[in-house]
């Protein structure tokens, strides 16, 4: 998956690029170059600020993040591909969501829409929502070479655009959830566009990530910044202004806001490293994934009475 983006996970965080190595930073330079990124802040930015800042992040860095993870995630197969990890799992394995065939599925961080379009593709009825115009234009050249059409709307997970009770499944795939401010309302705003007995499914970089430092080596071993610190990590550029923002959330705030919206936790998975995989993705690799998890996936579901 992505390194930080709408449908893959974020690795950034607290212990990122150093200040003054931004314009080296070969994984999102361009991005950097457009915004004028100069450096990194802990500080609290609220909801508009993040959605701004997110915005604008991945409209700049959609292509540079497609030259590096576009084949990974099937963006330009003819049917997309629903990996939820870079672990590699893959819906077509794990069915999180269950029966999707029939199903109106709404997708939340989409990016360019490689799950949406295989949710199509395997019998369901999905609707991608991103943030970034320049993610969802990557989708619809994906889907203008041919495979079946998702229809993509632009908006933030803070505020669905959809009807109460208009979906029977959601899912994330890291897509928005780490980068709101109001993490607490993207999950009621998800219960109430499900139905009844409707399932919600996201994937996110694991909390207790937040305590290493941003490197696969051997230098990512070290805890150095307190899970319990929740500051957002933000980068900025010469005006202070945010540029990039992620926000952290422990396991137990994650559970929290789940059940504070009337959803039902029925599984939480770590996935385990997979031996064949020798890929560093980012923060992931081989030598982290062997001691503690990179990837948390909830699986929940709105009360068939509710």
């Amino acid at each position: 998956m992505p390194e930080d983006h709408p449908t893959a996970p974020a690795t950034r965080g607290p212990n990122a690029t150093p200040v003054d190595e931004f314009a080296g930073d070969d994984r999102h330079s361009r991005a950097n170059a457009q915004l004028g990124t100069t450096g990194t802040a802990r500080s609290a930015v609220g909801s508009g600020d993040s959605q701004r800042a997110s915005r604008r992040w991945w409209d700049a860095d959609a292509e540079q993040y497609h030259d590096t993870h576009a084949e990974f995630l099937g963006v330009d197969s003819a049917d997309g591909e629903f990996v939820w990890c870079p672990e590699g799992l893959h819906e077509g394995d794990w069915h999180l969501l269950g029966d999707i065939s029939g199903k109106r599925i709404v997708e939340i961080g989409c990016g360019s829409a490689p799950c949406s379009r295989w949710l199509a593709a395997n019998g369901g009825k999905p609707v991608g929502l991103d943030l970034s115009a320049g993610m969802l234009r990557r989708g619809l050249a994906a889907m203008a070479r041919g495979g079946p059409r998702v229809p993509l709307v632009q908006a933030g997970a803070e505020a669905l655009p959809f009807a109460d009770a208009s979906f029977d499944l959601a899912c994330s795939s890291f897509g928005a959830i780490p980068f709101v401010a109001d993490s607490a309302l993207v999950m009621r705003e998800v219960a109430r566009v499900l139905r009844p007995g409707g399932r919600w499914v996201f994937s996110v970089n694991h909390p207790m990530r937040w305590i290493f430092p941003d490197d696969p080596g051997p230098e990512g071993l070290r805890a150095t910044v307190s899970y319990f610190d929740r500051t957002p990590y933000v980068e900025v550029d010469a005006a202070g202004a945010p540029t990039y923002v992620e926000h952290h959330r422990t396991l137990g705030d994650r559970v929290r806001e789940i059940v504070a919206a009337g959803l039902v936790l029925r599984d939480i998975i770590e996935p385990d490293w997979p031996e064949w995989l020798d890929r560093e993705w980012g923060q992931w690799s081989p030598l982290r994934g062997e001691i503690f998890p990179g990837t948390a996936i909830f699986v929940s579901e709105k009360p068939a009475d509710g």
